[in-house]
């Protein structure tokens, strides 16, 4: 790929743009209108004061429009001397931005198909493959994949790896630190492999303090000279582990009213993310009493569903005591992706 110019990069279907300046109302333009300035997938590289860059990607889900938002925010407010710092910027699936969704019905999830993804080849996958190529040719500092929730959520990071630097930065942004392994195939875990990575969930899309935070928090990694290679203070992390995700089943109907479907949900269910729910917690009416509705699997992908619930007479109950996040009241996100994720705290890393 010619890096000099502005161009794109044919993959299948889909074609990823690369681009060394903006485009002309880039930081003014609202997500759902993005795709008019650009129109596919786009790899954007502004160059700094300081190498090596920094990675950011925003709307990998075209419905968690707060990645962009903190970056049309910063880009808009930069000091005349420009960046601090070189910036690589990812700007996802506009398409489905387009349409407010977290992908279109014909498309994969695009934090599914980077590369280590259990997706089988398609075009987006040979996209990330591209985007994860042209990024390291060279070092990066660290990678940021900046999120929404559609459930009620503090805003935390997750890291893919228990290493200092990740937790560093991770802490940066929050006290709350998720670890995972699993799913595969997401932006943190494929450039792990290459520099310090983390995701940044910043709560609800309509919520105008997560553009903020992400907003100072990228101007932080900006301005940063290194990441500390030094053990977090333990009195400054509260690290947890996700040991399940937790899919409701395709034939399986589901309510957060009072009604006759298979799973009937409380309509505050997402009150429960981040609090530590002993056994016996009532999660649902069911109508019928057996584990069949859900699935839970661990990281090695085995079903572990009796090792967390039960039904006890008409009711799902949990069997240990775990934390749930991402639990949410979107039916289309819980069918798209899962009904939450368990998680158990655990003590950070020793010092080396």
């Amino acid at each position: 790929m010619n890096r000099s110019t502005n161009g794109p990069c044919r993959n299948g279907n889909l074609m990823l743009r690369y681009r060394n300046t903006l485009p002309e109302g880039f930081t003014q333009t609202p997500p759902g209108r993005i795709h008019e300035l650009l129109p596919e997938p786009t790899l954007i590289h502004l160059k700094g004061r300081r190498e090596p860059p920094l990675f950011i990607s925003v709307l990998l889900h075209g419905n968690e429009p707060v990645g962009l938002q903190a970056v049309q925010a910063l880009l808009r407010d930069l000091p005349p001397s420009g960046l601090p710092r070189s910036l690589y910027l990812f700007v996802g699936n506009v398409q489905a931005a387009a349409e407010g969704a977290r992908h279109l019905p014909d498309q994969p999830d695009f934090n599914r198909v980077w590369p280590g993804t259990d997706h089988p080849d398609c075009p987006e996958t040979a996209l990330m493959r591209q985007v994860v190529e042209t990024l390291t040719q060279g070092p990066l500092f660290a990678s940021i994949d900046v999120h929404n929730n559609t459930g009620l959520n503090p805003h935390y990071a997750c890291v893919n790896r228990l290493d200092h630097r990740f937790l560093q930065l991770a802490t940066l942004f929050s006290r709350t630190v998720v670890y995972f392994i699993r799913p595969r195939g997401v932006q943190s875990m494929a450039l792990a492999a290459h520099c310090p990575a983390v995701t940044l969930e910043c709560g609800k899309p309509e919520d105008t303090h997560g553009i903020e935070h992400a907003r100072d928090y990228l101007r932080a990694c900006l301005n940063l000279a290194e990441i500390p290679d030094s053990p977090v203070a333990h009195h400054d992390l509260d690290l947890f582990h996700t040991v399940a995700q937790v899919k409701v089943r395709d034939s399986v109907s589901i309510s957060f009213t009072q009604g006759d479907a298979d799973l009937n949900f409380a309509p505050d269910l997402d009150h429960m993310n981040f609090r530590e729910l002993p056994s016996g917690t009532v999660l649902a009416k069911v109508n019928s009493a057996h584990l069949a509705h859900l699935v839970a699997r661990d990281e090695q992908g085995a079903d572990v569903t009796s090792r967390y619930f039960d039904t006890v007479r008409d009711r799902l109950v949990l069997t240990r005591r775990v934390m749930p996040s991402m639990l949410t009241l979107d039916e289309n996100i819980i069918r798209q992706d899962c009904l939450c994720y368990l998680m158990e705290r655990i003590s950070p890393p020793a010092t080396r």
